[in-house]
């Protein structure tokens, strides 16, 4: 039995073992017939998520002329956040069997529906699934507003709002995913500079057409004053939506340390953490709970997670190589704690 040389969250982890003990467990779920593709889940999956974002858009403009109106924005927020998980899954190839179908339906859920860049999502996606919590390589760890080390807290010291957001950034980690869902438009955006003309165009054409719909269904329906606030809360909820879903899975895990290299199975079985739950965990956060059994198979259908979680875990349990998973509440505890103890150095 190979030993794994355990350590702390957030701290690196010499794995005993270079040769990769993941060829058995990649047999065993490809001869289960598990990653074959689930069209007909997603067919009903998109159907209604589409059917439920029209309605809800049908019930803001029934009471339009009522404040109440706005409180819509949570379930908008909700349903967002599921067509975000779609189009994740069509980055990943989930949905269709074609690569040309997933990247349509990527672009039709991400830049048409969300405003959010499909080009842009899957490069950086592309790159953390590649090198989880691996700084320099995994986007998700990069230098960025918040610190993921504490070399990067030793960085941000004199950086003004930087290193005062860096000391606090525990606290004020959800207040600020408030932004996030700005933050993934401007960056989809940003992204398209000095892409393929073709690429520019047809991203930036359906960033438009969503933007001016966007805008055009909520200003129609309802006061000026009613749509600004309602297009906030739809917004700034979508935003903690998402983050308070991608947040446990990854922060406070194992970082390979620079130049580290990790076989296929523990560079992505060390990383993550599952989220313990039912189906409505499930449902909420996108079949994300499962990140363990994701990121070992980007490809697998959503509704086969679950199903590959025991083989996932007994095989680690046979390799002997930890298998992180808790409840939602201790996910964010141990994520929050993180980023406190990383952000030490801007406190001292």
């Amino acid at each position: 039995m190979p030993a794994i040389l355990d350590a702390p969250p957030g701290r690196t982890a010499a794995p005993a073992r270079t040769a990769s003990d993941f060829t058995p467990l990649a047999r065993q779920v490809r001869e289960s017939g598990l990653l074959d593709r689930r069209i007909g889940y997603y067919v009903r999956a998109i159907g209604l998520n589409l059917g439920a974002t029209a309605a809800v858009w049908a019930a803001v403009a029934w009471f339009g002329g009522s404040w109440w109106a706005v409180l819509l924005g949570v379930p908008l927020a909700l349903l967002s956040g599921r067509t975000a998980f779609l189009g994740h899954d069509a980055g990943h190839r989930q949905i269709a069997s074609s690569a040309k179908a997933n990247r349509r339906l990527g672009l039709l859920l991400g830049n048409l529906m969300l405003g959010m860049g499909y080009g842009w999502w899957n490069d950086k996606h592309n790159r953390h699934h590649a090198n989880p919590n691996h700084v320099g390589k995994d986007p998700d760890v990069g230098e960025g507003v918040l610190v993921w080390t504490r070399e990067q807290a030793e960085k941000a010291r004199g950086r003004g709002v930087f290193a005062w957001i860096g000391r606090h950034q525990a606290r004020l980690f959800f207040p600020l995913l408030l932004l996030e869902g700005l933050n993934l438009q401007v960056n989809s955006v940003l992204y398209l500079r000095g892409r393929a003309r073709r690429e520019v165009l047809l991203e930036g054409t359906l960033f438009a057409v969503h933007a001016v719909g966007y805008l055009a269904l909520a200003f129609s329906v309802l006061s000026p004053g009613k749509a600004v606030v309602l297009i906030l809360l739809h917004q700034g909820l979508f935003g903690v939506h998402l983050g308070s879903v991608f947040a446990p899975n990854h922060k406070g895990m194992m970082m390979p340390a620079p130049g580290e290299k990790w076989c296929h199975l523990r560079r992505q079985v060390l990383t993550s953490r599952n989220v313990r739950g039912g189906l409505f965990t499930d449902w909420f956060t996108g079949g994300l709970n499962y990140q363990i059994e994701h990121h070992l198979f980007p490809s697998l259908p959503r509704p086969s997670l679950r199903k590959v979680q025991p083989m996932v875990r007994e095989h680690c349990a046979r390799v002997g190589l930890p298998y992180a998973e808790t409840g939602m509440v201790e996910s964010y505890r141990q994520a929050l704690a993180h980023m406190r103890e990383v952000g030490e150095p801007l406190r001292g």
